[in-house]
């Protein structure tokens, strides 16, 4: 027992030094805590961060894109990426554009390259020059209109120029102090020159503020690139540094000793009217920004702290001591940091009252370290057990037993559902990080992550935990794990031993069809043979689910929100959260009534009772949406016709039709418009019955689409097919006289009684 104790004790010393050492060799912390310190390659120190908590203000908040191997950091406020942050200079570097033009035209580019108005950066006047590259190329940098800075290149006759920039095919110049916005205007010097053979530029002219340090001269390297480093000062406006720092700096030196760098000063740019910076100073280390950053440096850890022969080393706080080693000469001090320790004060505490209580403390110390290190042992495995209670308690909680009775009973297609762990899933979205928010709805919250082999994923995260909602989230599971179809979400796998339970789907990168469809900016516009594409993509996966999968599916929650596009725009039907699986022997559900507003099918409404046929009239809304660019739901339509679909509805009947349709789509080949009109119309019928089946209306859209390519060719009933593009068509024909509209009343009139609830939905 004595001797498997004194092995203890020997372990825990060892251990104790190796801990020492190990701290005396890491590096205090840039950051706040629990922060990340880098976003790929580069270092972020507070007071720039990233996440909210992380950073001084939202001017030094740095979004970190996982879109690029390895991360990029860029500015949050101006987007502009980040290459290095330097807390000593009181500088970033950042990405700035290069301006270039290939013509012989007279002015060949004007345009704001950055604004950094209202922000506590500007470009630095020693860092940075403003450089053009070219043959007769008059480059000027301008601020509010007026030239700040300008320079004129010249041809080189006798051949290229590869380095230097002394004014032939290169030139430089500076810039004024305190610039934050400026332009660039790129003309013609109207110098009677010629590019010379093997010309670096050519007939091209290239204009760009770049770091002076950076840049050697290699035109052609600059030629290639479209951005180049700029230098940005930065300062924390009405800052003061922490207290403490003037405190542990308010030091007595040594005459022989240079002091200057220990206390806290305010570095001074005179381009700015305010502002400090702080520095940890000699003697200390760390981030003088955070709380507590600086810390001391043990200096008698460094090799040679204390080089003559004979001489111990004694670390004091902000400096150290060299002294002799001889016995009969203790306080002897051969060498003399900076200080404001007493230094005979400190040689008899440290040398002579710490030798007489050596052998108490290193008792005491390690009785205490052996309770503390056996308290933790306990508390770790008391913490792990709890955590599996834990996680079995969520797993229950959150549908576990539903999920394993749908395993059972759906002949192992969910046992193929991939079960991820909390920790995996907090990892991919850092930690359910708000920046990492891809929407939000009824049923909970989807962030975007990445998993370990490097797959972007779509973590849906539900709100609340209630029995209803973990039926809603097992069922999701259930369904779309016998579901596989090209234009229905993927689902990837799901957690359970977390508080809330979670879903994993194939991300999705280009948003809803609602964002594309009701974008009036321009910047995403979607053409009519996309829209037309688009609705044929859905109506084929809704047609799947109610007539291909093992068992029927309803999804009925059928809206524009729910179809998502990917990056090549194919359509993608998801959220299965109220869907719901029958029988092939029923033909309807009788539930309580869910969906949305402005896409519920009245008869469902009224009945409670929802058939394949509801989904039809969901998606024929859809359709309408597609042709109108309107929304569902809007309070700017009269009382009566604030559902669209009703709105439509009264416009075919009052021969309005082209009224009502998207200016972005009217332009195109109205047979087609109607045809699809036609089809929303069959598709908004009041009386379930009358209206086609998924199945048919995915090969009516089918149709449409080869004929608007030019490829009409149908495998499947081909002569039903033709026949309604025929009627329809035939239709354009019966143009008003009056109005130039096409009449689609080619059948009895609908009636428009529709209830009021949902015609006025806040009611």
């Amino acid at each position: 027992m004595v001797v498997q104790l004194q092995l203890v004790l020997q372990l825990i010393i060892s251990l104790l030094w190796l801990t020492k050492a190990s701290e005396a060799s890491t590096p205090p912390s840039l950051v706040m805590p629990g922060c990340n310190d880098t976003c790929g390659n580069i270092s972020i120190p507070y007071p720039f961060g990233i996440g909210e908590g992380c950073y001084q203000n939202e001017s030094f908040n740095i979004s970190c894109s996982q879109s690029f191997e390895p991360p990029r950091p860029f500015l949050y406020t101006s987007n502009l990426e980040v290459r290095s942050i330097s807390l000593l200079l009181g500088i970033v570097r950042v990405n700035s554009p290069v301006i270039s033009k290939c013509n012989d035209s007279a002015v060949l580019e004007t345009g704001m390259i950055m604004n950094l108005s209202g922000s506590p950066f500007n470009f630095s006047r020693t860092y940075n020059r403003f450089t053009a590259i070219g043959c007769n190329n008059l480059a000027s940098i301008t601020r509010d209109g007026e030239v700040v800075g300008e320079c004129i290149s010249t041809c080189n006759k006798h051949g290229a120029t590869e380095s230097g920039c002394d004014g032939v095919n290169c030139c430089q110049t500076t810039i004024p102090a305190s610039l934050q916005t400026f332009s660039v205007n790129i003309t013609s010097a109207g110098l009677d020159t010629s590019p010379g053979p093997n010309n670096v530029t050519g007939n091209c002219k290239y204009a760009f503020l770049v770091d002076q340090y950076w840049f050697s001269g290699n035109l052609s390297s600059v030629r290639d690139m479209r951005n180049v480093p700029v230098v940005l000062n930065w300062m924390i406006p009405n800052w003061t540094c922490p207290p403490y720092l003037y405190r542990s700096y308010n030091l007595s030196c040594s005459s022989t000793v240079d002091c200057s760098a220990h206390s806290s000063f305010k570095l001074w740019n005179s381009s700015w009217n305010d502002g400090y910076g702080c520095s940890c100073g000699w003697g200390f280390e760390g981030n003088p920004y955070l709380p507590k950053g600086c810390e001391d440096v043990d200096e008698c850890l460094e090799k040679d702290a204390c080089p003559d022969p004979g001489t111990a080393c004694l670390n004091t706080h902000g400096s150290f001591y060299c002294y002799s080693n001889n016995d009969n000469n203790k306080s002897k001090v051969v060498g003399l940091g900076c200080t404001n320790w007493n230094l005979e004060h400190v040689l008899d505490n440290n040398l002579t009252v710490s030798t007489s209580l050596n052998y108490a403390g290193i008792g005491i110390g390690v009785g205490l370290l052996l309770l503390t290190f056996i308290s933790l042992w306990l508390y770790r495995i008391v913490k792990k057990k709890k955590n599996i209670k834990l996680k079995q308690m969520f797993f229950k909680q959150n549908g576990g037993l539903l999920l394993q009775q749908h395993r059972s009973s759906n002949d192992g297609s969910v046992q193929k559902t991939k079960i991820f762990n909390a920790r995996e899933l907090e990892k991919a979205t850092d930690n359910y990080n708000e920046n990492r928010i891809l929407g939000q709805g009824g049923n909970g919250t989807v962030y975007k992550g990445m998993l370990v082999d490097g797959r972007i994923v779509a973590v849906k995260k539900s709100k609340i935990v209630d029995e209803g909602q973990i039926e809603q989230f097992i069922n999701e599971v259930a369904i779309l794990s016998q579901i596989n179809h090209r234009n229905v979400v993927k689902l990837l796998g799901c957690c359970l031993e977390t508080e809330v339970p979670l879903l994993v789907y194939e991300f999705i990168s280009n948003g809803t069809l609602l964002d594309h469809i009701h974008d009036r900016s321009g910047e995403f516009p979607v053409s009519w043979r996309d829209r037309l594409r688009i609705a044929t993509e859905v109506a084929g996966a809704i047609a799947y689910l109610h007539s291909a999968a093992s068992i029927p599916i309803y999804h009925r929650d059928i809206k524009s929100t729910n179809i998502l596009l990917d990056d090549k725009y194919i359509a993608k039907v998801a959220d299965f959260g109220t869907s719901k699986s029958v029988t092939t022997d029923k033909t309807h559900l009788t539930t309580l009534v869910q969906g949305t507003f402005g896409y519920l099918d009245p008869e469902y409404f009224q009945s409670s009772q929802f058939t394949d046929k509801s989904d039809v009239y969901s998606f024929g809304v859809v359709l309408v949406e597609l042709l109108t660019g309107q929304k569902p739901i809007s309070s700017t339509r009269s009382q009566e016709e604030k559902s669209l679909a009703i709105h439509f509805l009264s416009s075919i009947e009052e021969n309005h039709l082209f009224d009502i349709l998207d200016t972005r789509v009217v332009e195109e080949v109205k047979e087609e418009l109607i045809a699809v009109a036609d089809l929303a119309k069959r598709c908004l019928n009041l009386n379930g019955k009358k209206r086609p089946t998924m199945k048919d209306v995915a090969m009516i859209l089918e149709g449409v689409l080869r004929m608007s390519q030019g490829k009409f060719s149908i495998q499947q009933n081909p002569e039903e097919v033709e026949c309604y593009i025929t009627e329809t068509s035939s239709l354009w024909n019966s143009l008003s006289t009056s109005t130039g509209y096409a009449s689609l009343e080619n059948s009895a009139a609908l009636p428009l009684d529709v209830q009021p609830l949902l015609l006025n939905p806040s009611s």
